[in-house]
Formats: C-alpha cells, structure tokens, sequence
C-alpha cells in the first residue's frame, strides 16, 4: 500500500508536471525517497526564492502551474516573495511545503510556523494536508483553482507524519473547464460604443498575454483596424510590427505614446489588470473605457471603465469584431501621430558614447535577439527602457514585472525559459543589485547545462531609487556599493565572463556568447544621466509646450 508521499506524487504526474524546483528538508524525505523512483525531474536550487520565480515563471510561459518544494518555516517562509511575484503576476503555481508531524509533537514548537496563516493573503489557496487519503482530491482541486481566472499560486502543505502514512492508491482525472463567453447584450453595447467612438484606440494588458489570450489579440486589432497600444506586462501580444502598433506605456503619463491615450475618445482596454502600474489616469481628458477581460474590472481611483465585457477573450473578442467589420470609418484616426511617437521612442539610440546609454543598450540587445528569442528584466531602471523602446514580435519575449516589481527574479526567470526553449536564445538582464540578490543560481544554471547569456548592468548603486532620491532633491545617500570582479565571479562557477570595455564591444561579446553556448555573463558599465535628461526635463519641457497659451 502506498503512503502518503507516494500519492503525493502519482497526482503531479497525473496532472502532467516533468520538474519540481526547491530545496528540500528533514520534513519532505519522504517526498525526494518517492519522487527519485518517478518521472518527475527534482532540479535543486541554491535558495528557495529563485525556486518560486522558476516555478512561477513556467505558469507564465505554458498557462500550467509549475510546482516548487521547500521544508517547514524558513524554507517555507523563503517562498513568501515568489508566491506574492505568482499572485500579483496572475502565474498558476504550486508551492509544497512540509511540516513537523502533527499527530504528535516530539520536537515541540522547533522550527513552526503557521505557515498556513502567513501565506493565505498570497495564495488563491493555502491548505495543510492531514490525511493521506485526500491527497489525489486536494492536489486535483489545487491544479484547478491555480489554473483558473485569474490564475495564481496555491500552497499545500504536507506533515511528515502524513506523508508517511499508508492509503489506498487512486486517481483524480482532470477535465477541460471552458470560460463562459460574455453575455450577448455587453457584446452590443461594446460595439456600439466603438462605432460611435470618433478616435478609438486599444490598450493591451496583461491578462492579454495569457498563452491562451495571444492567438485571437492580433486578429481583432486587423479586422477592426484600431491602433494599440500595450501595458508594460501586455507588450507582444500583438505583433509590434504592425502598421497599428502606437507605443508601451512605461510611465503613467507625460510619455509620448500618452499623446494618444490624450486625444482618444474612447480606450478599449482588453485585459487590463489594475495590479499594474496605472499605464494612464482615467479622468483627465474626458474620454470613456471600455474594460474587456476574463475578469470584472477592479475600480480604482485611476480606473472606473464606463462598461465591462467579461468572458473569455478570444471568443469574446470574435464576437466584437463580426459586429465591426466595415463600420469604423473612424478606426484610424489617431494613426497620424504614429511616426511621431515612434521616432521620439528611438531618439539617440545611435549614441556611441561610453558608458553605454540605455537607448543604445536596449538597441543593441534587440539586435542580437532573434523575434522569437526571450528577454527577462530584473527590476530597476533599464526596465522603463526595454518597456518603452523594445520592440516585441511574439508574446512573452519579454518577460518584466510590473506587478509585484521584485528584484531578484531576472536571473531565475531567464533559467526558467531556457528551461523550456533551449534552441531559443534566451537572455536575463539584470542591474548589479538585483543580480545579486539571486547571483547563486549561475551554479545552478552551470549545472544544468543551460545556453543562457546573463547581461549586468554596472552602476554600483541601486540606480532606480538613487535617480528617484535626486529627482525629489535629496542628497544623494546610502544607495551604492562596491561589487566583485564579475569576470572573475563568474568563471568560479564554471560560467564565462566578459567585460565590456566599449560601446563598440557589446554586440560582437553578446554574439559571441551565443553562438558559443553554455552560461556567458557580460559586464557592462551603464551611464544612466539620460534618465533626467529623457524622463524628466524633456518629458516635462513636452509637457509645457502642449498647454502652452498660443497668446503668449
């Protein structure tokens, strides 16, 4: 007869999982003794939080929740950051932990914590397991509600004590759960309100970059001939190539692309989710939202759609456009500011000055990336630049938060998608902070035998919060560091390194990494004085031109 740890197993492989990222402990031995005989490959990190964002980052890229394993409390409790990155990202996962037996106590209150308690306000679910017979029923549930609208993490907890006891053997099958389309009327009344709109423009946002989102974006936006723009987290889902592509919206407002969302009179916002930084404020200029997503809109101060469609897009979205086809004399009307906005966006981006600036930088990585090739940002200052000037062909080429906007995660998120895409070219790009914050996994990468190109950005500082700390005027205080030889860093792991000298040297270094294969990390010093140059005084001197009295 099996035990618990057994059945544990036999439900992941039922429900189709091939890897569990973690570190385990003394609580989950039973655990690794059943997953050793299976077909589930154990991939070991060097901490449990690049396990979650590895975990998470799966969700992401399959629309199936990747799974992670930790031991009790601190294990556990390490998991906390991924499992927020999960919750806030929309990424299906499930976190398993273990626990001191909990029929007995012969270790007392060592090691607890109501780990439980502590990860339900960043879990769709958080359940501890205490018979070994529910175990196929709970993780069916787990799979089911970590897949489901909106997508998210789930925690299971298993005792040791559980996962040992013995229980008959059987399975839970799994059966397709199809979203509801929207309701006829609010089909009706989207249309109609955008054959009424005179400069209709589409907004993209993460809940539309769902892998089961993308395939029916790009054929809404041709039939209705309405230009997009996208959320940072929305950017690919619709060819950027496209006539009708206007711009990301990396900042709130003030940016180029927002002289669109300005003149618009109606935004036809298609999986927006109000977790992201606000991409505009609703309220300025007068013009109305209409909110279609697999989700009711949450209202917001900055966000109050005028009327929702809620169902799943790509049906929903078929329906929209049957009613559109030859009625928008008025689908391109905002297609005028277009070149103008685009060619602001790629202003400077030729500079050969060094340090490298970010126009530049983000230039010459696009360069080097094939379409269907995967970036993955860390969080910091360089992400409002490949949000802005990045252009994306395919959906999750990109891959940045905007959500939880943790470091930490490039690094682990770009593993991950080697991972799956290994004849990809696949690049984390990380600040010097925030690569060191997950930097032990270069092991675990070298280990695997991943082909993955890891750019750090050398600015020795917390760059984002250093320029915000000089733009509201304070002295310029506890924001840098020294960091180590990072050639030299990275070659104690078994990786190559590069140090870019030049800004001549950084396509022929990172062509060179990829085409040579294995773990390259490339050092480059960045210059980041463009952040006040763009960012503040000219987006501010924009600003003032266009209310501008013509009388003065």
């Amino acid at each position: 007869m099996p035990k618990g740890s057994d059945l544990l197993v036999q439900a992941l492989e039922n429900e189709g999982v091939e890897r569990i990222f973690g570190i385990p402990g003394e609580e989950n031995l039973d655990i690794v003794e059943s997953l050793r005989t299976s077909k589930i490959e154990l991939i070991l990190t060097r901490h449990e939080q690049a396990a979650a964002f590895m975990a998470a980052t799966y969700g992401r890229l399959t629309g199936k929740p990747g799974v992670c394993l930790a031991t009790l409390g601190p294990g556990a409790l390490n998991f906390s950051t991924g499992a927020a990155y999960a919750h806030l990202g929309a990424m299906p996962m499930i976190i398993i932990t273990g626990q001191k037996g909990i029929l007995k106590a012969r270790q007392a209150r060592f090691q607890i914590v109501d780990v439980i308690a502590s990860m339900k306000p960043i879990t769709k679910m958080a359940r501890q397991i205490v018979s070994a017979s529910s175990i196929p029923t709970i993780v069916r549930d787990a799979f089911r509600v970590a897949m489901e609208e909106r997508p998210g993490p789930v925690l299971l907890e298993l005792p040791e004590d559980i996962a040992a006891e013995k229980a008959e053997s059987y399975t839970v099958p799994s059966h397709p759960v199809d979203i509801p389309v929207a309701h006829p009327k609010a089909i009706a009344r989207a249309a109609e309100m955008i054959i009424a709109a005179k400069r209709p423009l589409i907004m993209l946002g993460a809940a539309a970059s769902r892998p089961r989102s993308t395939s029916d974006l790009g054929g809404f936006v041709q039939r209705t001939g309405i230009p997009f723009f996208t959320t940072q987290m929305g950017k690919g889902t619709v060819a950027h190539g496209t006539r009708l592509y206007m711009g990301t919206a990396a900042l709130s407002e003030r940016d180029y692309v927002h002289e669109a969302i300005d003149a618009a009179d109606l935004i036809i916002a298609i999986g927006h989710d109000t977790v992201e930084k606000p991409p505009f404020f609703m309220g300025q200029r007068g013009q109305k939202v209409l909110h279609i997503s697999y989700m009711p809109a949450n209202v917001e101060e900055v966000y109050y759609p005028d009327a929702e469609v809620v169902g799943d897009l790509g049906p929903t979205l078929k329906l929209i456009a049957e009613r559109l086809e030859d009625r928008l004399p008025n689908a391109g009307a905002l297609l005028s500011l277009r070149e103008h906005i685009l060619a602001r966006i790629s202003d400077r981006n030729d500079e050969d000055r060094f340090p490298v600036t970010p126009q530049r930088l983000v230039r010459d990585v696009r360069s080097v990336i094939p379409e269907d090739g995967i970036v993955c940002l860390d969080n910091g200052m360089y992400k409002i630049w490949f949000a802005r000037n990045y252009r994306t062909y395919v959906a999750n080429t990109l891959l940045l938060d905007n959500a939880l906007a943790t470091m930490g995660a490039g690094l682990p998120s770009a593993m991950m998608a080697a991972i799956l895409y290994p004849n990809r070219r696949v690049m984390a790009v990380c600040g010097d902070g925030g690569f060191m914050m997950n930097s032990q996994e270069m092991e675990t990468a070298v280990r695997l035998g991943l082909n993955l190109v890891v750019l750090i950005l050398d600015d020795s500082a917390y760059g984002m919060i250093r320029w915000k700390q000089a733009v509201d005027e304070f002295p310029d205080y506890g924001m840098t560091f020294k960091n180590p030889d990072f050639v030299k860093y990275a070659e104690s792991y078994g990786a190559t390194g590069h140090r870019v000298e030049s800004v001549e040297a950084l396509v022929p270094t990172l062509e060179k990494a990829f085409q040579a294969g294995g773990v390259h990390l490339v050092a480059v010093p960045i210059d980041y004085s463009e952040n006040t140059r763009v960012l503040v005084e000219e987006l501010r001197a924009k600003v003032k031109d266009l209310t501008l009295d013509p009388a003065e």
